[in-house]
């Protein structure tokens, strides 16, 4: 549902008052940029709307109306503002929506603004996030949040089994032979658990060092994509040291880790504050280990302009201030609102999350951004990912080997690109 936000503070109203008179008259004094995100958490919302006043005390000129909706609405209700020629001034886009409104030339150039740039530079953000958002050598966003995925370990459990912690040069042979030495069928306790699907199948391909390509043709049944699928699907099928569905009796993994029945599980950041709440017992997490190389996760969203605006300039204003303000960063640690883009380089503006006590090794989180890789992007993004979880998953179940899944995968994906 869409949401339009217009309640404000009594404070920001007065400030913005006292500011455009000061230099003129409210109307010659502020340009309205309208500002289109899928926030929709209540908290969030109410940080937005205290984000929006520090940068309406900053920029005095500028006044951001904004507008929300769930994101399952968000691209529906933003292409249909595109094609009645509404389109909002500066709006959020998620990476695997990004080469869609890229390629049809509907974002503004950031690049000469990010030159003349004083508040960031070359170092500001990782080079994997900020490319992220490129096409065709434009720089068409600037992140503001990323996500990536950890391996997680319970120290308890590691240390009854007499193995050591997971370090940065782990593979997956290590992941295997701990996994190996922590479970524990008959008392129900397993090495591990790493979803097979295909947010998982493009990262661990880039791992095998091959990788999953649409375009210029498509690569899917490869060597290297088939030892990937093989490290997913044979911890169930071959290895044993990850439970099968009627082993997991229905309980999801966290709740499994929760319960130190997994030593392992492989997910994302966003859990950290569940298992802190929650775990009784001692945890930290890993850079993800690799196969040939190390591969990880990059979730992100970026803010960006549309071409059509009449303020370009005022509505960079804006995106910067959200990839890379210190208020953003702090409010954005305090929630645990994912993470603004930001390298290590950055460290001081991060240090609140850094300090962070559980988990240690949170500098792993940053680390991570060295080996992000994204998935491939096609318009057809859904239909895409069902084909690849269909068949992964009937090679998870016994019902295909590995190599059937991949050759069938790659066979209808090749039709769905034709279609």
């Amino acid at each position: 549902m869409e949401q339009v936000q217009v309640r404000r503070s009594r404070f920001a109203a007065l400030a913005a008052f006292v500011a455009a008179v000061a230099i003129g008259g409210w109307a010659a004094a502020q340009t309205t940029i309208d500002y289109f995100s899928f926030t929709t958490s209540s908290a969030h919302i109410d940080a937005l709307e205290e984000l929006i006043d520090v940068f309406e005390a900053e920029n005095p000129d500028v006044r951001i109306r904004y507008t929300t909706a769930d994101f399952g609405s968000y691209f529906t209700k933003l292409q249909t503002d595109f094609a009645a020629g509404n389109a909002p001034d500066v709006f959020e886009l998620n990476y695997e929506n990004f080469v869609t409104f890229a390629s049809r030339g509907t974002l503004l150039d950031l690049g000469p603004y990010i030159a003349a740039s004083e508040a960031i530079g070359a170092d500001t953000f990782y080079p994997a996030a900020l490319n992220a958002f490129a096409y065709e050598g434009a720089q068409l966003g600037l992140p503001i949040t990323f996500s990536t995925v950890m391996l997680f370990y319970n120290k308890d459990l590691f240390d009854a089994a007499g193995v050591e912690y997971p370090t940065i040069e782990w593979t997956w042979d290590d992941v295997l032979a701990a996994a190996a030495a922590i479970t524990d069928a008959p008392n129900r306790v397993w090495g591990i658990s790493q979803p097979v699907q295909f947010w998982e199948l493009y990262k661990v391909a880039a791992q095998a060092g091959g990788g999953l390509s649409v375009t210029p043709t498509v690569q899917i049944d490869t060597p290297e994509n088939r030892a990937a699928a093989h490290y997913l699907v044979d911890k169930v099928q071959v290895h044993g040291v990850m439970p099968t569905d009627m082993e997991m009796s229905g309980v999801g993994d966290v709740d499994m880790f929760l319960n130190q029945q997994l030593g392992m599980i492989v997910t994302g950041i966003w859990m950290f504050d569940q298992i802190t709440n929650e775990a009784t017992f001692d945890w930290d997490v890993a850079v993800e280990p690799g196969g040939a190389q190390k591969g990880t996760h990059f979730f992100s969203n970026a803010a960006v302009v549309a071409s059509t605006t009449d303020a370009p300039e005022a509505a960079y204003r804006w995106v910067e201030f959200l990839a890379a303000h210190p208020a953003v960063v702090d409010k954005r640690i305090e929630l645990s609102w994912e993470l603004s883009a930001l390298s290590l380089d950055q460290a001081e503006l991060l240090a609140a999350y850094l300090d962070k006590p559980v988990p240690a090794n949170r500098e792993a989180v940053f680390e991570s951004l060295a080996y992000a890789v994204n998935p491939p992007v096609i318009e057809n993004q859904p239909q895409l990912q069902d084909i690849i979880n269909q068949e992964l998953e009937a090679a998870r179940l016994g019902q295909k080997t590995v190599e059937q899944a991949l050759a069938d995968a790659q066979r209808r994906v090749e039709a769905l690109l034709n279609e």
